[in-house]
């Protein structure tokens, strides 16, 4: 692993964080936040979408990639855009 590798999974994981922070906020549940969640995982894991592998990250267990992939997904496009955006470094 390269020092990039490591500073990708770093953003990786700080994105993968804020996400599941949304779930439970201010002493609720958003049940919102858990639909989306539960639909991006299910469609990232159907169509076998890893944005470790896309990276240049290869993970033991393909299925964790799918998953984190999905928990990523499900903040939207715009969140997306911009954590590629960080990942380029642009």
């Amino acid at each position: 692993m390269d020092f990039a590798q490591l500073i990708i999974i770093a953003i990786l994981v700080e994105a993968i964080w804020e996400n599941l922070k949304m779930v439970y906020d201010k002493k609720k549940v958003n049940f919102n936040m858990i639909g989306s969640l539960c639909l991006s995982i299910m469609i990232c894991s159907l169509a076998r979408i890893n944005v470790f592998e896309i990276v240049g990250i290869i993970l033991t267990f393909p299925v964790v990639g799918y998953i984190m992939t999905g928990i990523i997904v499900s903040r939207g496009a715009n969140f997306v855009n911009d954590l590629f955006s960080k990942l380029k470094g642009e």
